[in-house]
């Protein structure tokens, strides 16, 4: 993964796929985050950083439960704290509500900014959720487009400041 990335994304887990290959994303939902990405110029290899609040999959594919999730939140910290992504987008009601602090579903949490540790946060809904309902795609592409206006921002503050 990218020091320094524009963004970094945060899901709940790995997948099946994601568990054998031991790299977050990379299945059909992980695919289709490439493609998300890939609209607003963000790519693994140039500014992104792709990460899980748990680092491996729960038994049948079930919801970390609390005491997982806790048991690793340190350790993502610590990687939000070495990786110092500008942005963060989160994947999904259980990435969302941890990063946040908040048990609200996505739904009701996507459609704004929040900041985790000064770092400005967009939820947006899982890839997985989009391919099992393309009603999301609208929402999904309304929360990048937020994340694109953040990445310009950034990136005209930076050369502001490098001139």
């Amino acid at each position: 993964g990218v020091l320094d990335p524009l963004g970094m994304v945060i899901g709940e887990g790995p997948g099946a796929d994601e568990d054998r290959r031991g790299i977050p994303f990379v299945g059909r939902a992980g695919q289709y985050l490439d493609k998300w990405l890939d609209a607003i110029e963000v790519t693994r290899e140039k500014n992104a950083f792709i990460g899980n609040i748990v680092k491996c999959r729960p038994p049948g594919n079930r919801d970390p439960k609390p005491v997982e999730s806790d048991a690793c939140i340190s350790y993502l910290r610590e990687q939000i704290e070495l990786i110092r992504p500008r942005t963060i987008l989160s994947v999904g009601r259980i990435a969302s509500g941890l990063l946040i602090g908040t048990p609200a579903g996505i739904g009701s949490l996507r459609g704004r900014t929040y900041y985790y540790d000064g770092i400005p946060l967009i939820p947006t809904y899982h890839p997985s959720a989009v391919l099992r309902n393309p009603d999301l795609r609208r929402p999904v592409w309304e929360d990048l487009k937020r994340l694109g206006a953040l990445f310009e921002e950034l990136q005209s503050e930076t050369e502001q400041t490098e001139v």
